[in-house]
């Protein structure tokens, strides 16, 4: 199974990517680490004294995250689509089956760190850069609409957000893999499309 990993920080078009891929290619699945935030009281309360929980690997479900991955990498189905709910801390999950996977995606702020776990397995990696400005434009439309924010808020959690993705970056760095791309404003996101499928 091929395997595509797409990092980058709020706002950066990660998901527009990801669903620009699983439209153009068949037999893919997006497995989004947006959907596997921790759930119940502690992240209730935590969410609410911790600055920037959501961007902190405290709040990843690391367990059920890599529970679904490893089932999708090792049969080529899933079985569930994954839903978590911002405003209410919860995760909704959709029975549903996906057959003849040939292709998995994951995407998210916790995709590099995830992708450094995997060992001895190939995979390409696209790191998304884009300006500040424009993530944060992004982010704010977002998260007033699906986060239930207002702007001066949304605006604050970016700025936190942005600050905690790149202070990662500092020492969390894709080491294992050499099928890296970096992706800009200017790229040829086909030239790279062309070498991850072809």
């Amino acid at each position: 199974m091929k395997l595509i990993f797409i990092s980058g920080p709020s706002g950066s078009g990660k998901t527009t990517l990801s669903n620009k891929l699983i439209k153009k290619y068949k037999n893919g699945f997006v497995l989004r680490t947006d959907n596997y935030y921790k759930t119940g009281l502690i992240s209730k309360i935590l969410s609410k004294f911790i600055e920037g929980f959501f961007d902190r690997s405290i709040s990843f479900n690391y367990k059920l995250f890599k529970k679904d991955f490893d089932f999708i990498y090792k049969h080529s189905i899933s079985i569930n689509n994954r839903n978590y709910n911002f405003e209410k801390k919860t995760t909704q999950n959709i029975l549903k089956e996906t057959k003849n996977i040939s292709f998995l995606i994951v995407e998210g702020i916790f995709a590099k760190e995830f992708a450094n776990t995997l060992n001895n397995q190939n995979y390409y990696f696209l790191e998304i850069k884009t300006k500040k400005s424009k993530c944060m434009k992004r982010v704010i439309q977002r998260d007033f609409k699906e986060r239930g924010k207002d702007k001066k808020r949304a605006e604050n959690d970016f700025l936190k957000s942005w600050e905690i993705y790149y202070e990662k970056f500092k020492t969390n760095n894709i080491t294992k893999n050499t099928n890296k791309f970096i992706i800009r404003k200017k790229t040829d996101i086909d030239q790279i499309l062309k070498k991850l499928f072809n």
